[in-house]
């Protein structure tokens, strides 16, 4: 089976070295051109690109699949079996959509309808949800809702951030390409539409989320802390100082909500107490500017009067 992989980050880069040791027949990479990156903003290639050069598969970085000739032309002269789409960054227009024989398809990171779009790993968390996992389904003009191949679940753990799930969700969704791949014929006449009425979407994270706001409750922000790492992290500003969150609890009181959000309750070796619209928020992992991360423990006793109680950081108002 001849098979055109399109795809960008390190979450499609783990799908092709699993097609690749598989023994899958790649005809060629397309993936979004090369952009600046790092501190010295150097030009570098994205992962998929990466390690498709890295094992002789010709690479296609056309800024826009949509109305460009030369791209539809490409795609034909390759005559692919199957297209499979995995953090491509593009939609793919009807024209390449009509060109390989059994057709395209999505590993996505989510359970579908649930977490249409960009950011599917981390509202999953950020929301509260139990459980997220893995899409099949065929790729259509409409953003991920394409029918359903196969769906594969997995709990989110107390203690998952969006960095560990998503690499938990990247190993699954390459085992399942797999076994989807051994019987596609099959997968596809078994496919089924989605529910309209269950549909969600996870739209793209923003750096001004990562300031918080404590107007809302303990639980929300604990999620929040934890679905925005890698990017862009939560933060507070204190005496204007941004200060990175990484850990936290949420702390239950009967009299919780006396004090106003933002308000430093106590800072103690079990951590930074800071009031917030339901119940308290203990931060006991953080990172100061020009500083290495660490626990709030290691940080107390040289900077009491930094965080003495009273003090109401600065937050985002919604």
């Amino acid at each position: 089976m001849r098979i055109v992989f399109a795809g960008t980050p390190d979450f499609a880069a783990y799908h092709l070295k699993a097609l690749i040791n598989w023994g899958a027949e790649i005809a060629a990479v397309f993936s979004q051109p090369d952009r600046p990156s790092g501190r010295g903003h150097g030009i570098e290639p994205t992962p998929v690109k990466t390690v498709a050069e890295k094992h002789g598969i010709p690479v296609y970085q056309p800024e826009k699949l949509r109305n460009n000739p030369e791209a539809l032309q490409k795609i034909m002269e390759l005559s692919p079996d199957l297209v499979i789409v995995v953090a491509y960054g593009q939609l793919i227009p009807d024209e390449f959509l009509a060109t390989p024989r059994i057709g395209t398809i999505n590993v996505h990171g989510s359970l579908l309808p649930r977490w249409r779009g960009a950011a599917p790993i981390q509202r999953a968390i950020w929301s509260g949800d139990q459980t997220t996992g893995i899409t099949i389904m065929k790729v259509s003009t409409e953003l991920d809702a394409g029918d359903i191949l196969v769906s594969r679940e997995i709990p989110i753990e107390k203690s998952d951030t969006s960095s560990s799930l998503y690499l938990k969700l990247q190993k699954l969704g390459a085992d399942t390409l797999i076994h989807v791949l051994s019987d596609i014929e099959r997968f596809y006449e078994n496919s089924h539409p989605q529910n309209s009425s269950l549909v969600t979407y996870a739209k793209k994270l923003t750096k001004e989320e990562g300031l918080l706001n404590f107007d809302e409750s303990a639980e929300q922000l604990e999620r929040y802390i934890r679905a925005y790492q890698p990017w862009p992290v939560a933060s507070i500003s204190l005496s204007g100082t941004k200060i990175k969150l990484f850990n936290a609890e949420v702390i239950r009181t009967n009299n919780s909500d006396s004090a106003i959000p933002g308000t430093i309750l106590s800072a103690t070796r079990k951590g930074l107490d800071i009031q917030t619209g339901s119940g308290i928020l203990r931060i006991t992992e953080l990172q100061l500017p020009g500083k290495n991360r660490v626990a709030f423990s290691q940080l107390i006793n040289s900077r009491q009067q930094f965080f003495a109680p009273g003090q109401t950081v600065d937050y985002r108002h919604e």
